[in-house]
């Protein structure tokens, strides 16, 4: 049983437990392998005397490390922090915060451990970023090129054929788990319902299945006791404010009850946190008041939580359940900390915990009792920008003390009698990376950037991340790399991890990734992208259909829902809107388009407002970037595509960033020779990029061929619920036998590459 351990493991074996003897970590590599030892004998006997000669040997330079087999790193597991709407622009770690940046202290002692890249691009939008760091495909390919939403196709998420980070690490022996958010992929239109994080190679999932992806709207009822709209933060506030309450019976879904009152922190907001429901200015009663719901989602207090196994069972909690009423950044550490210390001596682990904060809609998190700010929030407005923005800060504070407790929980760190974070990367087995998905929303935006062109856009705001990598790889930390680099780069550098040396030849279709591990190994690395690119669209819908209009300052398309557009203080213009201009009400099958709303609003004596761009598209060197813009234009009554080209001078003047500011744009008509070269090149490179996805019809499962294997996945899916697939060619929502003719219309074809 153990001969696969020598092939690999057993290199791994010798190397590690040499090392961590010269660093003085033999206590945690004897706790972790014990078992293992105990179990293999004749097994050890073969090995030890290798490993004593090799902890001898090593502990001539500390220093240096062990020196490495060609395809074996120094460290295995890998830890993945996703932090969910916060840009650069929010971290005093990066240089920024804005006016009261928020106190981020352990992602402060990760930086200082490890490399902090200041000029990382994701995509401009949630889902497109997990897309494409998880399969290492710009959007283009995969089609995932928004935040995806009930509406829309299969199509438009992560393909089940797709050879995600967790498959190619399984193929290194890895196990891995994604905690918390999912959205590359949604239950609604999948065939795989709540299994789809098996079905994309996750062996275990822990996290929040809502409707749109994101976390679901305030219950402004309060669990029922209230009418809609009466408590903004989805909980009972003091007596300072209208319907508050100092006192009450806090209700658990269990029926037990406890009495609150007289205390500092606001009994509802208490009980909130403590998975109930208060029922204010009453005592317990032998049975729960009728009035009470605990069916009731709320945004980050009351989530619909679902479990993904290795062998493809899968488990769906009630909202009566402790952990559907856990706020989410607690729930995913739990998780993450009982998945990770499960795993088996040596088992080398991937985990990816992806945080839902801080993503509207804002609520104050559980009280932190040494920040008077977290106790003095409890009668804030979640209804008002302001208060958002404080809120905001508070969220990322209690994010960053949940890193930490998971870091302390894993082993990978301690507390100081301070309190503060105690960590030694060189002394742990595991890489740490924690990344923005995209740019912050607008309202939170922090000065100097730009929140009008924020998260959405291609513009640097809403694509500039704070990426920070951290582990026993890297050398010469508390550095800082300024080299371009992007989030597809990160499934490079996963397999880099775990030994893989050349990626591409890994995976059966073009990837965008470039190497990362260099930047981390050697602190004079130079750049090894000398371009990037990113991306935001229309998701693929039945029949042509797109996310209806929504205004929050300017008309976007990107909430996919209207209660997502109205959770960020927008107007829906959408079907089904109640919007009205001087008292004449919009049509009530809405508009398809934001300039559609616009010629409404304008028409009939409203202010006017900027439209978001449909598609946004950026590409830059190290010294011009191009953004395209894609909008609708309906003045002639049919909507045709109208494109906009932008030309940006690169300018990083010392310890200020870039930014691509309205106006900044360089005329296109009046362009020097040395940018006319700039604007050449780009749009050639932007043209070129796309001339590398190879459309291939009747190819469903993305192997670069038509043949009989596509007429049995086809089948397989028609003669189910027969609805949204990778199947569907034509999009209209089925997987029916016009899907089949374009299969067999294709049949032969030979597509020479593997595209979509």
């Amino acid at each position: 049983m153990f001969e696969p351990l020598l092939a690999r493991e057993a290199i791994y074996f010798r190397y590690f437990f040499a090392y961590n003897l010269c660093v003085v970590n033999l206590n945690y590599f004897m706790r972790k392998s014990f078992i293992s030892i105990k179990q293999s004998a004749g097994w050890l006997a073969r090995i030890l005397i290798p490993i004593t000669a090799m902890a001898i040997a090593g502990c001539s330079d500390s220093s240096s490390g062990p020196e490495l087999a060609p395809d074996m790193p120094a460290a295995t597991n890998i830890l993945f922090v996703v932090l969910d709407d916060i840009g650069i622009d929010q971290l005093e770690v990066f240089g920024f915060g804005g006016e009261t940046p928020p106190a981020t202290p352990t992602i402060a002692a990760l930086a200082s451990a490890g490399v902090s890249f200041t000029d990382a691009w994701s995509m401009p939008a949630c889902s497109t970023t997990r897309g494409v760091m998880y399969e290492g495909r710009f959007p283009l390919r995969t089609n995932v090129k928004a935040a995806l939403g009930p509406n829309d196709l299969s199509n438009a998420m992560t393909s089940p054929y797709a050879m995600t980070i967790p498959k190619l690490l399984a193929e290194q022996g890895y196990e891995s788990a994604l905690i918390g958010k999912f959205h590359i992929a949604l239950p609604g239109l999948n065939p795989a319902g709540n299994g789809i994080v098996h079905d994309l190679g996750w062996d275990y999932y822990a996290g929040w299945m809502d409707k749109s992806g994101d976390p679901s709207p305030i219950d402004t009822t309060a669990g029922g006791i209230a009418d809609e709209g009466t408590y903004s933060c989805g909980f009972v506030p003091s007596a300072n404010l209208a319907n508050g309450a100092d006192a009450g019976a806090c209700y658990m879904a269990d029926g037990s009850c406890t009495e609150d009152g007289g205390l500092l922190i606001p009994p509802g907001r208490n009980c909130r946190d403590a998975g109930g429901i208060l029922d204010p200015n009453t005592n317990c009663q032998t049975s729960l008041p009728e009035r009470l719901n605990f069916d009731r989602l709320s945004s980050h207090s009351v989530s619909p939580v679902v479990y993904n196994y290795s062998d493809g069972a899968v488990t769906s909690l009630l909202l009566t359940d402790p952990r559907s009423r856990q706020y989410r950044p607690r729930f995913a550490v739990d998780a993450a900390v009982e998945w990770i210390n499960s795993r088996a001596p040596n088992q080398p682990w991937m985990a990816a915990v992806n945080f839902a904060s801080v993503h509207t809609p804002l609520i104050q998190p559980p009280v932190n009792a040494s920040s008077p700010a977290s106790s003095a929030s409890s009668d804030l407005d979640c209804g008002n920008i302001q208060a958002q923005r404080v809120i905001q800060n508070l969220m990322t504070e209690t994010l960053d003390l949940e890193i930490g407790r998971l870091l302390v929980a894993i082993g990978l760190a301690s507390y100081n009698p301070e309190g503060g974070l105690v960590y030694t990367p060189k002394l742990t087995d595991t890489m740490v990376i924690i990344l923005g998905d995209n740019g912050s929303l607008g309202f939170s935006v922090k000065l100097p950037f730009d929140g009008s062109r924020s998260k959405g856009t291609a513009y640097q705001t809403g694509v500039s991340v704070p990426l920070v990598i951290s582990g026993p790889l890297v050398n010469s930390p508390g550095r800082q790399v300024d080299t371009m680099v992007n989030v597809a780069d990160l499934y490079a550098l996963f397999a880099e991890i775990a030994g893989i040396t050349n990626v591409q030849a890994q995976v059966p279709r073009t990837i965008d990734a470039m190497s990362m591990l260099p930047y981390l190994t050697n602190p004079d690395q130079p750049a090894i992208r000398d371009w990037n690119y990113t991306e935001v669209g229309l998701s693929l819908q039945a029949n042509g259909m797109v996310n209806g209009p929504c205004v929050i300052g300017a008309c976007t398309q990107i909430p996919n829902i209207r209660s997502i557009c109205e959770d960020n203080n927008g107007v829906w213009w959408g079907e089904g809107n109640d919007a009205s201009v001087n008292g004449i009400p919009a049509p009530e099958e809405g508009f398809q388009y934001c300039s559609q709303a616009l010629e409404f609003v304008v028409g009939n004596g409203g202010e006017g407002f900027d439209v978001t761009p449909l598609v946004s598209i950026a590409v830059r060197d190290d010294a011009f970037k191009l953004v395209e813009n894609t909008f609708k234009d309906c003045e002639s009554g049919a909507c045709v595509d109208k494109v906009q080209l932008e030309l940006y001078e690169i300018d990083q003047p010392i310890n200020t960033p870039w930014l691509d500011l309205e106006g900044s744009e360089l005329p296109l008509d009046g362009l020097s020779s040395t940018q006319q070269k700039a604007f050449t090149k780009l749009t050639t490179l932007l043209a070129d990029i796309r001339a590398t996805v190879i459309v291939c019809p009747g190819d469903g499962n993305i192997d670069g061929v038509v043949d009989a294997s596509d007429l049995e996945n086809w089948a397989s899916y028609a003669s189910s619920a027969g609805l949204s697939s990778v199947y569907d060619f034509n999009l209209d929502g089925l997987t029916d036998a016009l899907d089949e003719s374009i299969i067999l219309k294709n049949m032969g074809l030979d597509c020479g590459g593997n595209e979509t």
